[in-house]
Protein backbone atom coordinates (compact mmCIF):
# COMPACT_ATOMS: atom_id res chain seq x y z
CA UNK A 1 0.00 0.00 0.00
CA UNK A 2 1.28 3.47 -0.87
CA UNK A 3 0.23 6.64 0.90
CA UNK A 4 -0.20 9.65 -1.35
CA UNK A 5 1.86 12.48 0.14
CA UNK A 6 0.39 15.96 0.63
CA UNK A 7 3.09 18.42 1.70
CA UNK A 8 2.47 21.91 3.11
CA UNK A 9 4.58 24.71 4.55
CA UNK A 10 1.95 25.70 7.11
CA UNK A 11 -1.47 24.38 8.13
CA UNK A 12 -3.78 24.92 11.06
CA UNK A 13 -3.80 21.19 11.80
CA UNK A 14 -2.57 18.20 9.80
CA UNK A 15 -5.59 16.21 11.03
CA UNK A 16 -8.04 18.89 9.84
CA UNK A 17 -6.17 19.12 6.53
CA UNK A 18 -6.46 15.33 6.10
CA UNK A 19 -10.21 15.53 6.71
CA UNK A 20 -10.52 18.29 4.10
CA UNK A 21 -8.54 16.19 1.57
CA UNK A 22 -10.77 13.16 2.18
CA UNK A 23 -13.88 15.28 1.59
CA UNK A 24 -12.53 16.85 -1.62
CA UNK A 25 -10.76 13.86 -3.25
CA UNK A 26 -11.13 10.14 -3.74
CA UNK A 27 -7.84 9.46 -1.96
CA UNK A 28 -8.14 6.38 0.25
CA UNK A 29 -4.59 6.38 1.67
CA UNK A 30 -2.85 9.66 2.37
CA UNK A 31 -0.11 11.31 4.38
CA UNK A 32 -0.31 15.01 5.26
CA UNK A 33 2.94 16.63 6.31
CA UNK A 34 3.56 20.24 7.27
CA UNK A 35 6.58 22.23 8.37
CA UNK A 36 4.41 24.01 10.92
CA UNK A 37 0.95 23.94 12.47
CA UNK A 38 -0.78 26.95 13.94
CA UNK A 39 -3.51 25.03 15.76
CA UNK A 40 -2.33 21.43 16.21
CA UNK A 41 -4.68 19.09 18.06
CA UNK A 42 -3.88 17.18 21.23
CA UNK A 43 -5.79 14.66 23.31
CA UNK A 44 -9.05 15.74 25.02
CA UNK A 45 -9.29 18.94 22.95
CA UNK A 46 -5.92 20.22 24.10
CA UNK A 47 -3.63 22.08 21.74
CA UNK A 48 -0.53 20.29 20.41
CA UNK A 49 2.43 22.65 20.68
CA UNK A 50 3.97 22.77 17.23
CA UNK A 51 7.49 24.13 17.06
CA UNK A 52 8.99 24.42 13.60
CA UNK A 53 11.72 21.80 13.25
CA UNK A 54 9.60 19.03 14.75
CA UNK A 55 7.64 16.50 12.72
CA UNK A 56 3.89 16.98 12.16
CA UNK A 57 2.25 14.29 10.05
CA UNK A 58 -1.18 12.74 9.67
CA UNK A 59 -1.90 9.44 7.97
CA UNK A 60 -5.41 8.67 6.81
CA UNK A 61 -7.06 5.60 5.34
CA UNK A 62 -10.36 3.85 5.03
CA UNK A 63 -11.27 1.78 8.05
CA UNK A 64 -14.33 -0.09 6.78
CA UNK A 65 -12.83 -3.60 6.78
CA UNK A 66 -10.86 -3.25 10.01
CA UNK A 67 -12.48 -4.84 13.02
CA UNK A 68 -9.97 -3.73 15.68
CA UNK A 69 -10.86 -1.36 18.51
CA UNK A 70 -9.49 2.19 18.42
CA UNK A 71 -7.44 1.38 21.55
CA UNK A 72 -5.79 -1.56 19.76
CA UNK A 73 -5.15 0.53 16.65
CA UNK A 74 -3.62 3.27 18.82
CA UNK A 75 -1.25 0.78 20.42
CA UNK A 76 -0.29 -0.67 17.03
CA UNK A 77 0.43 2.81 15.67
CA UNK A 78 2.51 3.60 18.77
CA UNK A 79 4.52 0.43 18.08
CA UNK A 80 5.17 1.59 14.51
CA UNK A 81 6.42 4.97 15.69
CA UNK A 82 8.46 3.33 18.43
CA UNK A 83 10.08 1.23 15.69
CA UNK A 84 10.94 4.43 13.82
CA UNK A 85 12.42 6.24 16.82
CA UNK A 86 14.44 3.11 17.72
CA UNK A 87 16.29 3.50 14.41
CA UNK A 88 17.80 6.75 15.71
CA UNK A 89 18.27 6.17 19.42
CA UNK A 90 19.32 3.24 21.56
CA UNK A 91 17.27 4.04 24.65
CA UNK A 92 14.21 2.40 26.13
CA UNK A 93 11.00 3.87 24.71
CA UNK A 94 7.86 3.52 26.80
CA UNK A 95 4.25 3.59 25.67
CA UNK A 96 2.09 5.71 28.00
CA UNK A 97 -1.63 5.29 27.56
CA UNK A 98 -3.53 6.51 25.77
CA UNK A 99 -1.22 7.83 23.05
CA UNK A 100 2.27 9.00 24.09
CA UNK A 101 5.81 7.72 23.74
CA UNK A 102 8.32 8.56 26.45
CA UNK A 103 12.09 8.32 26.74
CA UNK A 104 13.64 8.79 30.19
CA UNK A 105 10.14 9.69 31.49
CA UNK A 106 9.90 12.58 29.01
CA UNK A 107 7.41 12.86 26.17
CA UNK A 108 8.95 12.59 22.71
CA UNK A 109 5.84 11.81 20.68
CA UNK A 110 2.08 12.18 20.82
CA UNK A 111 -0.53 10.54 18.63
CA UNK A 112 -4.09 11.71 18.09
CA UNK A 113 -6.50 9.40 16.30
CA UNK A 114 -9.93 10.30 15.07
CA UNK A 115 -12.54 8.23 13.29
CA UNK A 116 -14.70 10.09 10.81
CA UNK A 117 -17.51 9.12 8.45
CA UNK A 118 -17.69 10.69 5.00
CA UNK A 119 -20.12 9.50 2.32
CA UNK A 120 -20.90 6.30 4.26
CA UNK A 121 -17.20 5.44 4.51
CA UNK A 122 -15.27 5.16 7.75
CA UNK A 123 -11.78 6.70 7.92
CA UNK A 124 -9.02 6.65 10.50
CA UNK A 125 -7.07 9.87 10.93
CA UNK A 126 -3.76 9.35 12.77
CA UNK A 127 -1.97 12.56 13.71
CA UNK A 128 1.62 12.19 14.88
CA UNK A 129 3.84 14.79 16.48
CA UNK A 130 7.48 13.86 17.10
CA UNK A 131 9.82 16.25 18.90
CA UNK A 132 12.92 16.28 16.74
CA UNK A 133 14.63 19.65 17.24
CA UNK A 134 12.74 21.32 20.08
CA UNK A 135 11.06 20.26 23.31
CA UNK A 136 7.82 22.11 23.96
CA UNK A 137 6.95 23.26 27.45
CA UNK A 138 3.94 21.35 28.74
CA UNK A 139 2.83 21.96 32.32
CA UNK A 140 3.29 18.81 34.45
CA UNK A 141 4.72 16.90 31.49
CA UNK A 142 8.48 16.89 30.85
CA UNK A 143 9.41 16.67 27.17
CA UNK A 144 12.50 15.78 25.15
CA UNK A 145 13.60 15.68 21.51
CA UNK A 146 15.78 13.50 19.31
CA UNK A 147 18.54 16.11 18.87
CA UNK A 148 18.90 16.46 22.64
CA UNK A 149 19.03 12.68 23.14
CA UNK A 150 21.45 11.92 20.29
CA UNK A 151 23.57 15.09 20.29
CA UNK A 152 23.09 15.06 16.50
CA UNK A 153 21.16 17.25 14.12
CA UNK A 154 18.38 14.99 12.85
CA UNK A 155 17.14 15.42 9.29
CA UNK A 156 13.37 15.75 9.28
CA UNK A 157 13.03 14.62 5.64
CA UNK A 158 14.90 11.39 6.45
CA UNK A 159 12.67 10.69 9.46
CA UNK A 160 9.54 11.56 7.44
CA UNK A 161 10.60 9.17 4.65
CA UNK A 162 11.32 6.37 7.16
CA UNK A 163 7.96 6.89 8.88
CA UNK A 164 6.12 6.66 5.55
CA UNK A 165 7.99 3.45 4.66
CA UNK A 166 7.24 1.89 8.06
CA UNK A 167 3.52 2.67 7.76
CA UNK A 168 3.35 1.43 4.16
CA UNK A 169 5.21 -1.78 4.97
CA UNK A 170 3.49 -2.67 8.24
CA UNK A 171 -0.05 -1.31 8.19
CA UNK A 172 -1.67 -4.06 6.14
CA UNK A 173 0.14 -6.80 8.08
CA UNK A 174 -0.94 -5.34 11.40
CA UNK A 175 -4.57 -4.97 10.38
CA UNK A 176 -4.57 -8.36 8.61
CA UNK A 177 -5.95 -6.75 5.49
CA UNK A 178 -5.76 -7.53 1.83
CA UNK A 179 -6.22 -4.39 -0.22
CA UNK A 180 -5.87 -4.10 -3.94
CA UNK A 181 -4.10 -0.81 -4.43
Amino acid sequence: MKFKKFKFKKVKSTNNTAIRIIKKTNCKYGMVISESQTNGKGQYGRKWISYKGNLFVTFFHELNKIKLSIATITKLNCLLIKKLISKYINKKIFYKKPNDLLIEKKKICGILQEIIFIKNKKYLITGIGININKSPYIKNCPTTNLNELTNKHMKIKEIEKSLKQIFEKNLLKMYNLEVNN
